[in-house]
């Protein structure tokens, strides 16, 4: 088994992967092109189109990442290679983590409260109950789904979308498009654990985020062409003044996913006062969980053995 690693740090990948696989010889896109074509998988994040053009004997490709868009849209991936992704991988817990922390940002008022420190201002806000602030979780993935139910072990009630049926204990469950009405009418934090496909993209537009409860708030850390961002922008500045110190009927935003990154320096996000920016770091691979991972799927390729492969016309 020749496999070839592609991704920021390499080598780390290179020697870690080739310790849990002896048997295999894995070599790194730097090796020398006729090395390169002698590849028969590929462990890679965001190749470019010479490198998927160049092997001449693939048999399949591992994405070093939950997120497939960029592998699905490169025009050099071969149509008849199976394709295996990271499906959580540790990523869920992390991401959790960040959900969490932006769910209290806005339901204890830390926004509010950091406003108030800029104007030198003593004042306290009630505390609204956590039964009292249910929480929207859209995409019920791997990783949705331990995130919603991080989420609803910590008090707070829990709605999750899909597009289709789901069931998972303590959470309430809703699929296809009324479900996603029921979903965006009732939660004052909305979470966006969404794949990027052709059905998915500005799944929050103007419409969406009007049915929001007025003083909702939004976390993005799944994919950044879910939002419609002009249309975040109208609903964040809706009834603000230029300081953003009235809010609109959307209180804030908490975002680490952009359609273009990193996010350009033009961008009124930036400087908006109640969005928060983070630079893509929701749910980083933790290293050793991934390679257990990435050793176990390249074993099952190439065993022949079945294994829950992507499908390039779902998109994930």
């Amino acid at each position: 088994m020749k496999v070839l690693v592609h991704i920021d740090d390499a080598e780390q990948w290179r020697a870690a992967l080739s310790a849990r696989l002896p048997e295999a010889e894995v070599i790194t896109s730097n090796a020398s092109l006729e090395a390169r074509r002698e590849a028969e998988y590929l462990a890679v994040w965001k190749p470019s189109a010479r490198l998927l053009g160049e092997p001449t004997r693939l048999k399949g490709i591992v994405n070093l990442g939950a997120g497939v868009d960029a592998l699905l849209s490169n025009p050099a991936l071969p149509r008849d290679v199976p394709i295996v992704k990271l499906r959580d991988a540790g990523m869920a817990e992390l991401i959790g983590d960040y959900v969490r922390y932006g769910i209290l940002h806005f339901q204890r008022d830390f926004d509010r409260y950091r406003r108030q420190q800029a104007r030198e201002e003593w004042r306290e806000h009630a505390v609204i109950d956590k039964v009292d602030w249910p929480v929207g979780v859209l995409g019920l993935g791997a990783i949705g789904a331990k995130v919603a139910a991080m989420v609803a072990a910590d008090g707070f009630p829990v709605h999750g979308w899909s597009r289709s049926p789901k069931s998972l204990d303590g959470v309430t469950c809703h699929h296809g498009d009324e479900g996603l009405d029921e979903v965006l009418d009732r939660v004052m934090t909305l979470v966006l654990l969404l794949p990027d496909t052709r059905a998915t993209r500005h799944i929050i537009d103007a419409n969406a985020l009007a049915r929001l409860p007025a003083g909702a708030s939004l976390i993005n850390p799944g994919r950044g062409t879910l939002v419609d961002e002009a249309a975040l922008l109208e609903a964040l500045a809706q009834g603000s003044d230029q300081s953003g110190e009235t809010e609109g009927r959307l209180r804030g935003a908490l975002l680490d996913a952009f359609p273009e990154e990193p996010l350009p320096a033009a961008s009124p996000l930036w400087s908006h006062p109640r969005v928060w920016v983070t630079p893509h770091m929701a749910g980083p691979t933790p290293l050793g969980a991934a390679l257990d991972q990435v050793a176990e799927a390249l074993r099952a390729l190439e065993a022949g053995e079945p294994l829950d492969t992507v499908d390039p016309e779902a998109g994930y």
